[in-house]
């Protein structure tokens, strides 16, 4: 099985202030020790390196780099895949419905990826599993 990685469960898993942080770090050790393939985008990587920074610093950059990106497949968004997303965020016409989430669903749909390891509830309204 192949689970997608998003922002918000990779950054509960960082995060211990986080409230699903214990939850996202348990499910996150059992997709590493399993045969799961775990895929994300550079845009998700952008994202949760922005976000990591400036709420926790470099020392967690430090740690996405080392311990969290070499377990990762890593999907490059090209032109087609961004207008798509694009294309995607505009027509649903929502304002907390980010392109990092559209360019997600577009990938996941490429790649018949089916769960995504996420807590951002925008992937099941999309018909997406998630878990933790």
């Amino acid at each position: 099985m192949t689970v997608f990685a998003d922002t918000s469960g990779l950054l509960a898993v960082l995060d211990r202030a986080e409230a699903s942080h214990r939850r996202a770090a348990t499910t996150w050790r059992k997709l590493i020790e399993s045969d799961e393939t775990i895929v994300t985008s550079n845009y998700i990587l952008i994202e949760l390196v922005a976000l990591a920074q400036r709420r926790l610093g470099l020392d967690a950059v430090r740690a996405i780099e080392s311990a969290v990106v070499p377990s990762l497949s890593v999907v490059w968004v090209d032109e087609s895949l961004h207008r798509r997303a694009t294309a995607a965020m505009l027509t649903a016409s929502r304002r907390a419905l980010s392109l990092v989430d559209c360019s997600s669903f577009e990938i996941m749909r490429d790649h018949g990826i089916e769960t995504a390891f996420a807590l951002d509830r925008d992937f099941a309204a999309q018909g997406f599993a998630l878990v933790p």
